[in-house]
């Protein structure tokens, strides 16, 4: 998530202070994973300095001077600009899991193992979050529905492997990988000339 657009959104409906904007981006985006003051300040210098944002008042306090902060007209514009901008779809395909999966076949190790693991823990993270979207509100609900189908498909995908993986043990014995789904046979001679 872009942290700096975010905070510019905050902005847009009243200044506010360092602190407001880490407290009000931890409930509604820090989903467990707060920010750190350090990066609240540093990315409102960045702001600052790309003349997104201003300080719109000091006010003192028991330690240093609160800076309250505003939005400039470059700040709304840029976060229109952000929020019309659709986000690039993920798309996987340097995946570790695979990695691991091509990995185990190639060593000899039980490739079934390894996607039995990853699918004990994949539903132990689902089940967590739908009892935090059943006991949260529809903040929580939203965020973990987007959670739950990325890893309804990333089940679906293990299933789909599990299925393949007698095939994809075949493709690898007989085949040298060059990238992620584009095996080639190895066409190398040797030194005396003849096919390897």
């Amino acid at each position: 998530m872009s942290i700096g657009q975010t905070f510019l959104g905050l902005l847009e409906s009243s200044p506010r202070h360092g602190y407001e904007l880490k407290r009000l981006y931890d409930e509604r985006f820090g989903q467990g994973r707060p920010l750190h003051y350090g990066q609240v300040y540093a990315t409102l210098a960045r702001l600052l300095k790309s003349g997104l944002v201003e300080v719109d008042g000091v006010e003192p306090g028991a330690g240093p001077e609160r800076k309250r902060y505003a939005i400039t007209a470059a700040g709304v514009t840029d976060v229109g600009q952000w929020l019309g901008q659709p986000e690039k779809p993920d798309v996987y395909l340097q995946n570790i899991l695979y990695a691991k999966v091509v990995l185990g076949l190639l060593t000899g190790r039980d490739a079934t193992d390894i996607l039995d693991v990853q699918r004990t823990a994949h539903l132990k993270v689902m089940r967590e979050l739908t009892r935090r979207k059943t006991s949260g509100d529809l903040a929580d609900e939203l965020i973990c529905d987007f959670a739950l189908f990325h890893l309804e498909a990333d089940l679906r995908w293990l299933e789909l492997t599990a299925a393949r993986l007698d095939q994809l043990a075949a493709t690898l014995a007989g085949t040298q990988t060059v990238g992620v789904g584009t095996p080639t046979h190895d066409t190398s001679e040797r030194r005396d000339g003849s096919p390897a």
